[in-house]
């Protein structure tokens, strides 16, 4: 037989009063909550700390209901910026998971009670192998705090729910608590933005950090090239079939020479005085191009592009010779800019 619930009734009117009352007044508890935290902040943080840095295997964080739903978060941050963590769901660690925690591991639990089931069931399994425990808590004298080696206090005077039922400080509070973990750690490995750009390999900063020119750039055919003795008409072709609105001048050796660009036709077609049919392209090229090394980010490219307003680029090596091109539609579709 399926229960019935009775939906709740609709208020004859919205308070909107009421209601900007009631969300700043959650916002209020909340932030009084992390500010509590401060103070507490003391030898057992140093300690837990401590046992992170030293330990050979990984942190397993634990956590069930809402208390798990911030432990898989605070794992996530802690794998993020440098210490190697994963969740193990407490209910799903008595029926086989425990077998993921290791006597190398240390086993971060959370519990705002101290007393749920699912966690107390499992720590005699924890440290009957050696596992150092460190507890975040909102109760220190619980059966969690109590068996903890190590008990963080995220205690917290009043939940922001007006019912003081729903976690709502209390998870706020833990979250602080494993997010000032996780940076403290970073802070003390040394942990730098190229280290987090590599576990992030598919974000925007991954990108602007891992990404090289030399990864973006055109090579051998695919970049537009002229001798310095070519016409108009030769570099117009060049620059048409290799689509970069550019083409660079080099000589025989490849070595740069200048760059002939839409803007440089343009200006010679507003110039009474220049032969367009008889004048080679080294009489209309701009001379002392822009040019970045293959190995530079290709976000510097970029960089370079909007400083002096230019839409592409020639990649030199150390004897100034031609080695690659891009334009930043090649930045456009790596997603760099």
């Amino acid at each position: 037989m399926n229960a019935h619930v009775a939906p709740t009734a609709k208020p004859a009117a919205l308070d909107a009063d009421a209601i900007v009352r009631s969300a700043r007044t959650v916002i209020a508890t909340e932030a009084a909550a992390i500010r509590a935290l401060e103070p507490r902040i003391g030898p057992e943080f140093v300690e837990a700390c401590r046992l992170i840095l030293g330990c050979a295997g990984r942190v397993v964080v634990i956590g069930m209901g809402k208390s798990g739903h911030v432990a898989r978060k605070i794992a996530a941050t802690l794998a993020s910026t440098g210490t190697p963590a994963f969740f193990v769901h407490p209910g799903e660690a008595s029926h086989g998971d425990l077998g993921m925690i290791l006597p190398q591991d240390i086993v971060l639990a959370l519990s705002n009670s101290g007393e749920t089931d699912e966690v107390l069931f499992i720590l005699p399994v924890i440290k009957r192998q050696g596992i150092p425990l460190i507890a975040i808590t909102g109760n220190e004298r619980s059966s969690l705090a109590e068996q903890a080696d190590l008990h963080l206090d995220a205690s917290i005077s009043a939940e922001a729910c007006p019912l003081g039922l729903a976690p709502t400080a209390s998870t706020t509070a833990a979250l602080v608590m494993g997010d000032a973990l996780a940076i403290a750690l970073l802070e003390a490995r040394g942990f730098t933005s190229e280290d987090f750009a590599r576990s992030h390999p598919a974000g925007s900063l991954g990108r602007r950090l891992l990404l090289h020119i030399s990864d973006v750039m055109h090579t051998g055919e695919g970049i537009p090239a002229v001798a310095p003795d070519a016409t108009l008409t030769e570099a117009l072709m060049e620059m048409t079939r290799k689509h970069l609105g550019m083409t660079a001048v080099i000589d025989s050796n490849r070595k740069l020479l200048g760059v002939f660009t839409d803007g440089d036709l343009r200006r010679a077609l507003d110039d009474d005085g220049v032969d367009l049919r008889g004048a080679t392209v080294a009489e209309l090229m701009t001379r002392g191009p822009k040019t970045i090394g293959a190995d530079k980010l290709a976000i510097e490219a970029a960089q370079v592009m909007e400083k002096h307003q230019i839409h592409a680029l020639l990649v030199v090596d150390e004897q100034q010779r031609v080695v690659g091109a891009l334009n930043i539609h090649d930045l456009l579709r790596a997603r760099v800019v």
